[in-house]
């Protein structure tokens, strides 16, 4: 089983506009409302790739309550910790190309509320197999709360999707996960410098004492594919050209894909063509978390991964 995690869900509201307008009223006629949040956005993933997957993290009040009827309705497993604040819309305004968003914080987590989410995930996690922690930390919560999760479940596979000060947290901690996925603003972030796409300059910044202990490192890169590390060894992942529609959750695609094949033992190629074409499929679809699996053979074929 594959435990996702998404600890400051959300229900992601999008709004379509022809013209957006200032100061005054705009109507929307085709409104989508979907249970978000990226771990969510993995779950739905794995849930299409026929994975035993269960959802979890913190949820609350009316719009929590909306969270688990969308994952029941499309048969998703979930198990959350009830907390007493309110969990928050995020909006999208898409607009002449253009996608204007407004994100609510979310809820205040109260120490109590911690303590019983780590018990809530100490059980569950000892029922999976591999794990996957994905996105930001809400408000009350202390930065080195992944790491305390890490500490709990360390003697299972986690995939690791975040940044800022919770992912430095993390590569300073004891327990560490076993992949992590940063892209390369968030790399150049952590090393304090600027990272460009060169193979020498990459190579030099995967093997910095800071990600000492990490097995997976998988650097997107966007339109030019991927860079990733694994134990000692160098692979360059080289995609074609595609018609992008929506590219949100398109890392959050990837994740799952990744997820899914290290839990399935497979290869380093396949494990890194798996998740890029996951997140090539998301990226040709309008709805975020969902992909034309009839489309994925020719993709995962026309993925190059070449060992540097």
């Amino acid at each position: 089983m594959i435990l996702t995690i998404t600890m400051n869900p959300s229900i992601d509201i999008s709004y379509p506009l022809d013209d957006f307008k200032l100061d005054t009223v705009n109507r929307v006629k085709n409104v989508r409302k979907t249970a978000g949040g990226k771990g969510l956005n993995v779950t739905r993933i794995l849930k299409q790739l026929d994975a035993e997957v269960v959802a979890s993290g913190l949820i609350g009040g009316f719009l929590g309550e909306e969270i688990k009827k969308d994952l029941t309705s499309n048969y998703i497993a979930h198990d959350f910790l009830p907390i007493s604040g309110e969990t928050r819309n995020c909006i999208a305004v898409l607009h002449k190309g253009q996608q204007t968003e407004i994100l609510e914080s979310g809820p205040v987590i109260s120490k109590e509320e911690a303590q019983a989410f780590l018990k809530h995930f100490e059980q569950l996690a000892a029922r999976a197999d591999i794990l996957s922690f994905s996105g930001s930390l809400p408000e009350g919560l202390p930065v080195d709360f992944y790491s305390q999760m890490l500490q709990i479940c360390q003697e299972k596979p986690v995939v690791l999707d975040c940044s800022g000060e919770a992912l430095t947290e993390v590569l300073k901690g004891e327990v560490k996960p076993r992949l992590i996925k940063p892209n390369t603003e968030e790399l150049a972030e952590l090393l304090g410098r600027r990272i460009s796409t060169d193979i020498e300059e990459l190579k030099a910044a995967l093997t910095d004492p800071i990600f000492t202990g990490i097995e997976w490192i998988v650097v997107s890169m966007g339109g030019d594919g991927a860079f990733a590390k694994h134990h000692k060894k160098f692979y360059l992942v080289t995609i074609p050209k595609i018609a992008v529609v929506n590219p949100v959750g398109s890392g959050d695609a990837t994740v799952a894909g990744l997820t899914a094949a290290i839990e399935k033992g497979s290869s380093d190629e396949d494990v890194l063509k798996q998740g890029n074409a996951l997140g090539m499929l998301n990226a040709q679809e309008a709805t975020t978390g969902h992909v034309e699996l009839a489309n994925y053979q020719a993709l995962f074929d026309q993925i190059l991964v070449t060992e540097i």
